[in-house]
């Protein structure tokens, strides 16, 4: 038996060939143009742009029935909470890739900007850390405000260090240690006056 390993089209046919490191039903079939053909890759190979098929077009396939070696490229980064890549995601990367990520207003990255296509794998994506945010309307709740500035609203990013005092005419009901606070992944422990 020959087999033919080349695509050709005719006057808006398309001949079906054997697939390179993949099979289809269709292989050695003859298809009319707007015909689909679904092909299924062997382990470790995809055809190109992962599509899992392809059509016949008036100049022939729209992609080459060809499933080439995948091995170690990497699909879409992996998305994270409150941030993004600095650049439009691709459907594939080659081995050795570097994509950056940013965090939104207001949150904290932990970890690194960037993470690396190795072996068909990224590396561990960074987090981006929750704000907090202290409101005069929850420091009107503990009868507290802040001890250096006279703001109403303050934002402060994890692991910063907040400092309260109790409102003219309060007194502390929680210990003095509480009163120097820190902030924690989006959440505050405040201190209460009475």
């Amino acid at each position: 038996m020959i087999r033919v390993s080349r695509s050709f089209s005719v006057f808006g046919q398309c001949f079906f060939p054997w697939v390179e490191n993949g099979l289809s039903a269709s292989s050695g079939q003859i298809h009319r143009e707007g015909d689909t053909v679904q092909i299924v890759c062997d382990a470790g190979y995809r055809l190109p742009n992962n599509q899992s098929s392809i059509t016949c077009a008036e100049g022939g396939w729209s992609s080459s029935p060809k499933c080439s070696h995948s091995e170690g490229k990497c699909g879409p980064p992996p998305p994270i909470d409150n941030g993004d890549t600095t650049s439009f995601p691709l459907p594939v990367y080659l081995p050795g890739s570097i994509v950056e990520y940013q965090c939104q207003s207001y949150y904290e990255l932990q970890g690194s900007s960037y993470i690396k296509c190795e072996n068909g794998e990224w590396s561990e994506p960074p987090k981006c850390l929750d704000a907090c945010v202290i409101s005069e309307e929850i420091m009107k709740k503990y009868n507290i405000e802040l001890k250096w500035s006279s703001g109403k609203k303050l934002y402060s990013k994890t692991d910063d260090t907040v400092e309260f005092r109790c409102r003219r005419g309060y007194r502390k009901k929680t210990p003095d240690h509480t009163f120097r606070a820190t902030c924690q992944q989006g959440k505050v422990d405040y201190p209460a006056c009475e």
